[in-house]
């Protein structure tokens, strides 16, 4: 039986809805929602349950398991790949370089040079470095 899973897909978002679909799935393994041997749904399923189309779902799928997250066993369906994407593993450096690489991606989409881009990045890193509470208290 599949694991039941939320997916949500912006379609008004820069970001394709094959990748959403990848980091989303990436996401929940690492806080620990899905797990490794957890079955996802089909890709026929999980496309109607988010009214897109197949081919969409599939690519997401061909990109996890290209990336060695999932496996999918002909007849028997998809599964989280054990090992996949721990958060102690380098999978997480991996996804953090992803996630990085989008966000420069989509802002110089948007019309910002590199430098408004890193200027705009470590005044937010600032920021919430003087939000985390000091570990010597």
């Amino acid at each position: 039986m599949s694991k039941e899973i939320e997916i949500k897909i912006d379609l008004r978002s820069h970001t394709p809805a094959y990748r959403q679909i990848s980091q989303q799935i990436r996401a929940r393994l690492i806080n620990g929602e899905l797990h490794p041997g957890d079955q996802l749904p089909t890709v026929r399923q999980l496309a109607v349950d988010l009214g897109i189309n197949f081919n969409t779902v599939a690519r997401a799928y061909r990109m996890l398991d290209k990336a060695g997250v999932i496996s999918t066993q002909h007849g028997r369906g998809t599964y989280i790949v054990e090992g996949s994407h721990h958060p102690k593993d380098r999978g997480r450096q991996k996804l953090l370089k992803e996630l990085t690489r989008r966000y420069i991606q989509d802002t110089k989409f948007l019309g910002y040079s590199v430098e408004e881009i890193e200027v705009a990045f470590h005044e937010e890193i600032e920021r919430e470095a003087e939000d985390v509470p000091s570990e010597k208290t």
